[in-house]
């Protein structure tokens, strides 16, 4: 009786696995405008402009690059969740569009985020080695957003 229920539950998982292809999420990033984009408007030295790219592009712009697991369902619509939600909080292709005060905001929970290690999230990190951030790269880009945080203050 038991390996029965076992079994039923394992072909249902399947089944649930199998149908889920079927519903694929949506990789259509929307247009950029380099005239709004952070990296086109904010003179960026380049350390911090690749490390931008590298960690924080991915969710929070609309330069999304779909790597080949967004392919398979039910982990294609976490990660599509992430994205969303990512450029939500924060959308450096539309930077020019924030009010300076806003900027300044953003800048300070970029920091803060950094600082506490919150950013980039351990699960982004998992499969994007190259966006995990040292000690020094975390100090490079803290410093960065507190002096971008000043500057949009003034």
């Amino acid at each position: 009786m038991k390996n029965r229920i076992v079994k039923i539950a394992l072909y249902g998982l399947l089944g649930f696995l199998v149908i889920a292809q079927l519903f694929r999420i949506d990789k259509t990033n929307p247009p950029v405008n380099a005239g709004e984009d952070y990296l086109s408007v904010v003179e960026v030295p380049a350390e911090v402009s690749q490390l931008l790219k590298t960690a924080c592009y991915d969710c929070h712009s609309n330069e999304t690059a779909y790597p080949w697991y967004t392919n398979v369902a039910p982990v294609s619509w976490w990660i599509k969740d992430h994205i969303v939600d990512g450029r939500k909080h924060l959308n450096f292709s539309v930077w020019e569009t924030y009010e300076a005060k806003r900027k300044a905001h953003k800048m300070e929970e970029c920091y803060e985020m950094v600082e506490e290690q919150e950013m980039p999230m351990p699960s982004y990190t998992w499969m994007h080695g190259d966006a995990a951030l040292n000690k020094e790269q975390r100090a490079l880009l803290i410093d960065w957003f507190k002096k971008q945080e000043m500057a949009f203050k003034e």
